[in-house]
């Protein structure tokens, strides 16, 4: 992370000891041991520890301290939920998809090792963040087995058929659907905005969120998880590969529907803004517990990566 706000996020030193903690549990559950394949394991960790915002699991944290629950409670399912985004972009990355060489810097997965093991990859990942979630969660004496269940079925609807899969799949059959802003939404709440809206209630249900809180987490998600894409479509449009860590302007060279195609690069920068706006309402009622939160959503605004 580079910009002006990121630079803020990792000068707070909560958030820095949260980032700090996030990567040592990543490490941690990834050594797997000689029950996995060498090559696999190693492919799975120079996929899930080669960098990243962190952005998932540092909602997971601030979610679950504004509600008032423990972070050490909470640590699993961050590193869960990351685990998930991280098959995610191993299979976005492939020839099949969005058939990207970078990402975060460094070549991609199916580059650096090969197009078969990204794809177990992507599957292993899925797999151990569910073990994870099963494991650490129901073992866990501070999380009820209805909140523990509880968190599984939310992170599985999100990256199923129903969120982030649904949305890849509307992604990848843009061009025959509508060009409609209300084909954009349908699009990117689900492929973009379902994980980052369920880490956010996740992490309310590990605390123990009321129903309201629930639904403000929510809300507040769905609206960063628009504004996210809204940036990202910018990031590729106007951004300088060797700064947004990937390759840029594939979207108007494979004519895909986007923000930027759309309504234009201004609109769309007002566009991003109205959503952080709407998310910060959803916070009021958390008074100042809501900072770290507040802190995360300006930076999803402002981002360069």
């Amino acid at each position: 992370m580079t910009n002006v706000v990121a630079i803020q996020l990792e000068s707070d030193g909560q958030i820095k000891g949260w980032i700090e903690e996030i990567e040592r549990a990543l490490d941690r559950y990834s050594q797997i041991g000689d029950q996995s394949p060498e090559l696999l394991t190693q492919a799975m960790r120079y996929s899930l520890l080669g960098g990243g915002k962190r952005l998932r699991p540092l909602l997971v944290l601030a979610a679950c301290e504004m509600c008032g629950g423990s972070l050490a409670d909470a640590i699993p399912a961050a590193c869960a939920v990351e685990m998930v985004h991280a098959y995610s972009l191993v299979h976005d990355d492939l020839p099949g998809m969005d058939d990207d060489d970078m990402r975060r810097g460094k070549a991609t997965c199916h580059v650096q090792f090969n197009h078969a093991t990204a794809i177990l990859v992507g599957d292993s990942l899925q797999s151990l963040a569910f073990e994870l979630l099963a494991g650490e969660l129901t073992a866990n004496s501070n999380v009820t087995p209805v909140q523990a269940v509880k968190c599984i079925g939310l992170l599985a609807k999100a990256a199923g058929c129903q969120g982030m899969a649904g949305g890849q799949q509307d992604d990848l059959m843009a061009n025959s659907l509508p060009a409609t802003e209300t084909t954009l939404l349908r699009i990117h709440r689900r492929k973009t905005g379902a994980l980052l809206s369920v880490s956010l209630e996740i992490g309310g249900v590990i605390a123990g969120a009321s129903q309201l809180q629930l639904e403000k987490l929510r809300d507040f998600g769905q609206n960063v998880g628009l504004a996210f894409q809204v940036t990202d479509d910018l990031l590729d449009a106007t951004g300088d590969a060797s700064t947004v860590g990937k390759r840029t302007r594939k979207d108007d060279t494979k004519g895909k529907l986007t923000y930027p195609a759309m309504f234009g690069i201004e609109e769309s920068r007002r566009k991003a803004a109205e959503l952080i706006q709407q998310a910060e309402s959803c916070l009021q009622s958390f008074g100042a517990k809501a900072s770290h939160l507040q802190d995360i959503a300006r930076f999803v605004l402002e981002r360069q990566q």
